[in-house]
């Protein structure tokens, strides 16, 4: 395939991922893995998959905050500590990077970043609403980081990396924006098996965090291949819901140190 057909195939996932994201921004679709006209009819129900959130924590972030949309808890897991400066790849409405503020107190600052309008907008109401002064929404890719070299302690995301069609270049980013010994914290979707073309090439699977999650060793090599060291699968779910029993999906939480 050639440079400008790759680079094609990526606009159109971008563009597929931002509306369906859009349109949960806006009420108007309530999971990654509805379908317009089907729900749920032919595409792998991740939308069901438990979060790990402790309860009595996203019960005092403000109303919509969750979308229901993770995999995880990576904050959980981040060894946040107060004064840090946090980054979270694919805020949404913003709950992983509120959970992260709270961590991190009033001296630290945690910044999200997204590329949907909608949701970034959610997210600073969110923010205005529940009175986070330490936390920032900035639109931009997570392929191109709109954060400076060398200035974040720990970078989070939640069920997001599998969404970008070049994950070697979301790996190289965050390592550039983190400070040396800093470090990156993971939940996403990845495959095991053979899965099938159909689901690879369906865009709308793309949207619904499947089509595009990488098998776990791959994943895995991705970052340790941008320099990372150190990496390591710290949680894992494997979903009961497959289609056969040669192929899947998981979810992991995964860490890595710059």
């Amino acid at each position: 395939m050639s440079n400008k057909s790759q680079e094609a195939d990526a606009q159109k996932i971008k563009q597929a991922v931002e509306e369906r994201y859009a349109a949960i921004a806006r009420g108007e679709v309530k999971s990654c893995c509805e379908r317009e006209g089907a729900p749920g009819e032919d595409l792998y129900n991740i939308a069901t998959m438990a979060q790990g959130y402790n309860p009595a924590e996203v019960a005092e972030l403000p109303e919509g905050a969750d979308l229901g949309l993770g995999c995880g808890d990576p904050t959980a897991d981040a060894d946040l500590q107060p004064g840090q400066t946090v980054l979270d790849l694919g805020s949404g409405a913003g709950v992983d990077c509120f959970l992260a503020a709270r961590r991190v107190g009033p001296e630290g600052y945690v910044i999200g970043v997204d590329t949907t309008d909608a949701m970034l907008a959610k997210a600073r109401e969110n923010a205005r609403r529940g009175g986070f002064k330490n936390v920032e929404f900035r639109k931009g890719e997570i392929e191109n980081l709109p954060v400076e070299s060398g200035s974040i302690d720990r970078i989070i995301s939640n069920c997001v990396i599998n969404l970008a069609p070049d994950k070697a270049r979301v790996f190289a980013e965050a390592y550039r924006v983190l400070r040396p010994g800093g470090a990156i914290i993971v939940s996403d979707i990845v495959s095991f098996g053979e899965i099938p073309a159909s689901v690879r090439t369906d865009l709308e699977q793309w949207a619904g965090c499947t089509a595009g999650a990488l098998d776990k060793e791959d994943y895995l090599g991705v970052i340790r291949g941008t320099g990372f060291r150190e990496v390591a699968v710290i949680k894992e779910v494997i979903y009961d819901y497959l289609r056969g029993p040669a192929h899947g999906f998981a979810s992991v939480t995964v860490q890595a140190v710059k």
